[in-house]
């Protein structure tokens, strides 16, 4: 890899990680309902990616249902869950999607599991258990309850999408932006109160923070990792990218100032080193729905 394209790469994976902390604040410490910042970042896409939008991809379901899983669903329930857990617990619990996606290709797919992405699958499934244990036990809070449910929410769509072919990034975020913002208005005005208010108290920080999102994160840093996919071979990208969930254990402990000790410390050694297992091994199409399992 060119040392250009290397340097892309780690500042999209830094910005992706940045934007799980950024999140964080904004639903927590600013109080703006989850879902109704989803539909904001998604109004924004929709609106910028709109010249892209025709023709319409084929089947017509397919692509509603991922916009449905991999943008609503799947950014809504992640950010419901970071009400109430760190940035740094959420990055590691969302390194579930790599076994989800693995699993869902065997049963959808027909896709093998070969021992070494096994004993990937296994190793990130213990991460896991070990950052949710408690001297009491085993115990997931509500909110590591919707950042797992996010990781499969994201790892349904991912299985469809890699069914999906002749569809350029620019359209496919074009259909997800359009289909988020619909679902998610909806979902907010039905489930959420005070978002005008909650809105208006955050000012413009909180204008800038969804321009963020919506346009140097969905689609400057997505648009460049879509660049990078069709330069280089998956396998090589997939390693890489677990910087953004390094970065963003990092930026957690930084800026929320995340516990990390050394349960959550071994936690995440073994959950990353599970999914670089499953990256490493030389299945390209396999590998490049983990790369997506990363933002």
């Amino acid at each position: 890899m060119r040392a250009r394209d290397f340097l892309l790469l780690v500042l999209v994976c830094l910005i992706w990680a940045f934007n799980n902390v950024l999140s964080k604040i904004i639903v927590d410490d600013w109080a703006v309902p989850p879902i109704f910042y989803a539909a904001l970042r998604f109004a924004v896409v929709a609106l910028v990616m709109l010249p892209w939008l025709l023709p319409m991809p084929r089947p017509a379901w397919r692509i509603i249902l991922i916009g449905l899983l991999m943008g609503g669903g799947n950014f809504a329930l992640l950010f419901i869950g970071l009400q109430t857990t760190s940035p740094s617990s959420a990055a590691i619990i969302l390194q579930l999607g790599v076994p989800f996606t693995i699993l869902l290709s065997v049963l959808t797919l027909g896709e093998r599991v070969h021992w070494r992405r096994g004993i990937g699958v296994s190793f990130t499934l213990l991460g896991v258990l070990i950052v949710i244990w408690r001297p009491e036990g085993v115990a997931l809070s509500a909110g590591l309850w919707f950042v797992a449910a996010a990781a499969f929410s994201g790892s349904v769509g991912a299985v469809l999408m890699k069914q999906v072919v002749d569809v350029s990034p620019f359209r496919f975020q074009a259909w997800v932006g359009l289909v988020s913002v619909i679902s998610l208005t909806l979902c907010s005005l039905l489930f959420e109160q005070g978002q005008w208010s909650a809105a208006t108290a955050a000012g413009w920080p909180l204008v800038v923070a969804v321009l963020f999102t919506a346009l140097i994160v969905s689609v400057g840093a997505h648009s460049a990792y879509y660049y990078l996919i069709r330069h280089y071979e998956a396998n090589l990208l997939a390693p890489l990218t677990l910087i953004t969930p390094l970065a963003t254990i990092a930026f957690g402990v930084l800026i929320t100032h995340d516990n990390f000790d050394l349960r959550m410390g071994l936690g995440a050694a073994l959950a990353i080193g599970g999914v670089l297992i499953v990256a490493l091994r030389r299945k390209p199409a396999t590998a490049l729905l983990v790369d997506r399992e990363q933002r």
